[in-house]
């Protein structure tokens, strides 16, 4: 399948007026055509910067990409000028953002923010607009959807505003989207339901997604392949199933712990100890060797690369380049 979208080697510092600090690292990761990405990490680990800067939303002057290409169709979006970037934003590719309330604008009703999204990018009557905002709407299974269009973002549950987004987000059938934990702030019910209307849009549709979430259940259901984010460094990268099965790096085996197995009764829940390193506090070594059970004394001086597992697997871990992570990478519970 061919590449959508093509991230190499980027870094983003924030600057201020005394110092430079570099927040994600030279990450690099590929998108593929009809293919679902899951970025997992702790907060703090550069999975949302990372998102915007894709869709060109970093706050300049203040924070910048400093290094690397992001190739969508193999044009580097970097050198995109703000109109080239407005024209691809909500187009080629959308986001969904955590919290819908704080993206839809409380002024306008439903139906109008719709129809702009749809009217900014394509040179149609506002009639069209219309039938295209109703069609959206039923599309991700709201009910009434005609009412729907003259009602404002507060008269709407939760859950119907994540649908009225992601129907803003599709609108103009992008070729990536981009979902920022899209379901966090839903209930169980409601989420389950947005996960399978992504699918579904997924499936139907052959949209790339790309899925950041710290819900490892989220990722099984919804992913093709996994990208393991560590103070602002992919960790491992790898499928689904692969990681799933066959963690090779300490961080990812800690998060596979921490998740509650109900066939399983514990009186107490594994965590990893410590917490996420402040951005530039570590300056050599492995940024995850405070925190890890299988620290040596390489860690702690050495900052290691991201080793190839297998052609689809790679983990960024000393571990794996000596050949011993398996039977060195065990978990205390």
């Amino acid at each position: 399948m061919e590449k959508v979208l093509d991230v190499k080697n980027i870094t983003i510092s924030i600057k201020n007026d005394r110092s430079e600090t570099i927040v994600v690292d030279s990450v690099n990761f590929h998108l593929k055509k009809g293919e679902v990405l899951g970025i997992v990490g702790e907060s703090g680990c550069g999975k949302s910067i990372t998102s915007l800067s894709i869709m060109g939303l970093l706050q300049k002057p203040q924070v910048n990409v400093t290094e690397g290409e992001i190739l969508f169709k193999n044009k580097n979006l970097l050198n995109y000028n703000e109109k080239q970037m407005r024209d691809l934003r909500g187009n080629d590719i959308a986001m969904i953002f955590q919290e819908p309330m704080t993206s839809l604008n409380p002024l306008f009703k439903i139906g109008d923010q719709l129809q702009e999204a749809y009217m900014v990018h394509h040179r149609k009557s506002r009639r069209d607009a219309k039938e295209r905002a109703v069609q959206m709407l039923k599309l991700v299974g709201l009910p009434r959807a005609e009412q729907l269009m003259k009602e404002y973002p507060h008269q709407l549950s939760g859950g119907m505003r994540q649908r009225v987004m992601i129907a803003m987000a599709m609108i103009c059938d992008p070729e990536v989207l981009i979902a920022d934990e899209p379901t966090t702030a839903l209930d169980v019910t409601i989420q389950a339901q947005i996960l399978a209307l992504m699918k579904d849009l997924n499936e139907k549709l052959d949209t790339s997604i790309i899925f950041i979430t710290h819900d490892l259940g989220v990722v099984a259901e919804m992913c093709d392949r996994i990208l393991v984010m560590y103070a602002g460094r992919v960790v491992e990268e790898g499928d689904v199933k692969t990681i799933f099965t066959n963690p090779q790096h300490p961080y990812t085996r800690g998060l596979l712990q921490s998740v509650p197995d109900i066939r399983i009764k514990k009186e107490k829940l594994y965590s990893i100890s410590g917490q996420v390193p402040k951005p530039g506090t570590v300056k050599y070594g492995c940024t995850f060797a405070q925190r890890c059970d299988a620290v040596h004394d390489r860690c702690r001086v050495e900052s290691p690369d991201l080793y190839k597992v297998d052609s689809r697997h790679h983990s960024r871990c000393f571990l794996v380049e000596e050949g011993d992570a398996n039977d060195k990478l065990l978990i205390k519970s």
